[in-house]
């Protein structure tokens, strides 16, 4: 029986249960939390930060490879592993390029794929400048550690952006170093693809989606996007450049942006699995989480083709400070027709934490993907799925 080595305990690594039960896969777990969610289905628990090195050597000596469910790594000690044997897959190289946000952003520019306009604050002498002929608004990011919209900053003109910046600086101890600044992309919608890569170079992509989102965090992704064939043979084509020039071996998130004149841009890049691709658990013959595995062990990739004509997936959002398990609403949403629920588990509820989430399969009578009509159709009836959910879901 193969062991794999989940670095991070939340839960996308808890979303790997079925998959690894079903290849016959054990899941030892590196996070610091008894609470933390892939607690519960991990074969053993190494308590500690996923950023400790010392405790990712005791995790090697329990496991065949190592992965990992976020990316708030330390690559250079993780490094020191890497030389003695230890089989990382996705492999650090591949990772490297992409934890810093600017990084990431020269990699892909370097590749010739199309991303936003962009900067380092510490590499412009004449910062307003920069800024200025970028044009208002314009964004600001921290370069690490910046997930579900923490540490991105839409600035409106450039006194706020001074002050944003001295906040920042001030109340967190950093320099201009840890930020870039890319221009304001007036996007008509967010879109996203999970692609994997296997051992082999093989590489597989899952329908691209429609990801929507309120203050920078996903709260829907409506399966598939409503864009053309050559809008999805693009992004498909983004995908393969960036996996087989990294030789990933495992699953990638990639997000998008669709301009209004049809021209797709990249946004992000998260190296694992993604939440984009949650609606795979139930709307596609093989879920993200068993093809991660699948191609973190070695294993032939699997079909990752919807076995519905669509699906609508709601992120499941805290928005209060609670211990509630939230039951009565969990239980009205899971009896929506065709309603997949997924609860992680987590005893504590704040605002924008994410709880949960549900996927609603759409049959193919709802949406009929060979008619451009219809489609609309099936967009309106996912719009008012994610709607009613949310309805029951957060408090009028």
């Amino acid at each position: 029986m193969k062991r794999v080595g989940v670095i991070g305990g939340g839960q996308l690594a808890w979303m790997m249960a079925d998959a690894a039960e079903k290849l016959g896969v054990e899941l030892v777990v590196q996070t610091p939390s008894e609470y933390d969610p892939a607690v519960s289905i991990a074969k053993e628990t190494i308590f500690a930060l996923v950023d400790d090195a010392t405790a990712t050597e005791i995790l090697a000596k329990k496991c065949d490879v190592i992965t990992f469910e976020n990316e708030f790594v330390n690559l250079q000690a993780l490094s020191v592993l890497a030389q003695q044997g230890i089989c990382f897959r996705p492999r650090l190289e591949a990772l490297a390029p992409l934890l810093d946000k600017y990084h990431q952003r020269c990699y892909l520019r370097d590749l010739s794929l199309p991303v936003p306009q962009f900067f380092a604050l510490d590499e412009v002498e004449n910062i307003k400048s920069k800024i200025e002929s970028l044009g208002f608004p314009a964004v600001l990011k921290s370069r690490r550690h910046g997930y579900d919209g923490q540490g991105t900053f839409i600035i409106p003109d450039f006194a706020t952006f001074e002050q944003k910046l001295s906040y920042e600086i001030t109340t967190k101890t950093l320099n201009q170093s840890f930020f870039l600044l890319e221009e304001f992309v007036p996007f008509e919608r967010e879109l996203a693809v999970v692609a994997a890569r296997s051992v082999e170079g093989e590489i597989v992509t899952y329908p691209v989606v429609e990801t929507q989102q309120e203050q920078q965090v996903c709260r829907r992704v409506i399966a598939p996007a409503q864009i053309t064939p050559n809008q999805v043979a693009e992004i498909q084509a983004i995908a393969h450049t960036l996996l087989n020039s990294l030789e990933v071996v495992g699953i990638f998130g990639i997000e998008l942006f669709l301009g209004a004149d049809g021209k797709i841009l990249v946004n992000e890049i998260a190296p694992r699995t993604h939440n984009s691709g949650h609606f795979s658990l139930d709307a596609c013959e093989t879920s993200q989480f068993e093809q991660h595995l699948r191609a973190v062990c070695g294993l032939p990739l699997g079909n990752p083709a919807l076995q519905c004509a669509g699906a609508v997936m709601v992120n499941l959002l805290g928005y209060e400070n609670s211990h509630s398990d939230y039951q009565s609403q969990r239980q009205q949403i899971a009896e929506i027709p065709q309603a997949h629920l997924h609860w992680y588990g987590k005893t504590e509820s704040r605002p924008g934490r994410k709880l949960g989430h549900v996927t609603v399969l759409l049959d193919n009578e709802n949406r009929d993907l060979g008619s451009a009509i219809a489609f609309g159709v099936g967009a309106a009836i996912a719009n008012n799925i994610a709607h009613t959910i949310e309805s029951i879901w957060y408090p009028r």
